[in-house]
């Protein structure tokens, strides 16, 4: 079994229903990164950093298993990225259009997503390194 359908499946079986919803939601949400990157720098340096992110999460997941460090890539990738948007370009670029709105919603899904990999993080940190389970 490759790493991604391994670490799909213990995401499955180890996350409460509420996480799977949030993963889908984000996942829908930060997507549309790829259609609005033709024409907005934001939406590139946001694909960018989600791609890096995902990637980071993988990492995570071969090096340390199905823990609480696996919101390291997102940290790492996504925490430069969320402060790109919001005090280096901003939303106030663009006056109330679909990107405009799209962009808040994406900083919000960033931030949101990583509050949660903050505290799992220092929950790891303060030893809770056991592989995740429901």
């Amino acid at each position: 079994m490759d790493i991604f359908s391994q670490f799909y499946t213990e995401m499955t079986t180890n996350s409460p229903t509420w996480v799977l919803a949030w993963v889908n939601a984000m996942v829908a949400i930060l997507a549309l990164a790829i259609p609005f990157s033709f024409g907005y720098r934001e939406a590139r340096w946001i694909l960018l950093g989600v791609v890096l992110g995902m990637i980071g999460t993988i990492v995570a997941y071969a090096l340390f298993g199905y823990t609480r460090l696996m919101g390291l890539g997102h940290i790492l990738f996504w925490g430069p990225t969320l402060i790109y948007i919001v005090t280096v370009r901003g939303w106030k670029t663009y006056h109330k259009t679909l990107f405009s709105r799209w962009l808040i919603l994406a900083a919000i899904i960033l931030g949101t997503s990583l509050a949660f990999d903050v505290v799992d993080l220092l929950r790891w940190v303060l030893g809770e390194r056991a592989p995740i389970r429901i």
